[in-house]
């Protein structure tokens, strides 16, 4: 039995739960990062992206189907669900484990740190992640150069992704870290794998943070009214 009153066959099923719904997770995130950062290039190309993962060569109006955007909405919400009843028998119960707990937060080790970045950030994420996903879900159509806009701007949602991006990115690239020393750890060197982990981080919080502005910017130029982007 593990300290939580789990057995040693279950912990070790939860725990590859836990691995494989967040490396899915994370996955996800470094596609989501770079699609999204095609607003960067303008807003035509931020359309022509969202109408190709819509489908849109599919559609004969070439507007795409939105009913992709909640299939996979509610797909990741099946992850993080999986993910985070998996995670829950991580965070600290009782007073005793709280205590080892701010024993180790007080060494200098810096995988100990990571965990525990990794521990705050998911604690956050789980408050985090569900509103924006909602949002999608509520209004999948909704997604578009003038409407994404409108919300990040004017509902205020980019005080949301402000938080949400640097700490999704964190949480994700340790968990990858964690995962593939984890995994392939006798194959793989712990201070390339940290490298490579620092760089991948670094990269996308420099283009989430980059995407962000231009959304600001784009939201501060909206047409009153308010009309849907279509290409010239």
């Amino acid at each position: 039995m593990t300290p939580n009153g789990v057995s040693g066959r279950t912990a070790a099923r939860l725990d590859r739960w836990q691995g494989l719904s967040g490396a899915a997770l994370a996955i996800f995130l470094l596609f989501h990062l770079h699609f999204e950062s095609s607003i960067i290039f303008g807003k035509e190309a931020f359309y022509r992206v969202v109408r190709i993962l819509e489908a849109g060569f599919l559609d004969p109006q070439g507007h795409g189907f939105p009913a992709l955007t909640v299939l996979v909405a509610l797909i990741l919400t099946t992850l993080l669900l999986i993910h985070a009843i998996t995670a829950l028998r991580r965070f600290p119960q009782k007073y005793r484990q709280w205590r080892a707990l701010k024993q180790q937060a007080g060494l200098r080790l810096l995988d100990t740190r990571l965990w525990l970045v990794q521990l705050l950030s998911g604690f956050a994420l789980f408050f985090l992640v569900p509103v924006h996903l909602l949002g999608i879900l509520l209004d999948p159509s909704a997604i578009g150069p003038h409407q994404s806009a409108y919300r990040i701007v004017e509902q205020g949602f980019g005080w949301l992704y402000m938080l949400l991006m640097p700490l999704v990115v964190l949480h994700a690239v340790i968990g990858l870290y964690r995962l593939s020393l984890k995994w392939w750890g006798d194959k793989l060197s712990r201070a390339t794998v940290r490298k490579l982990a620092l760089g991948v981080t670094l990269w996308l919080l420099v283009l989430g943070s980059a995407s962000l502005v231009v959304w600001l910017a784009v939201g501060q130029s909206l047409p009153v009214p308010l009309t849907p982007y279509s290409p010239n």
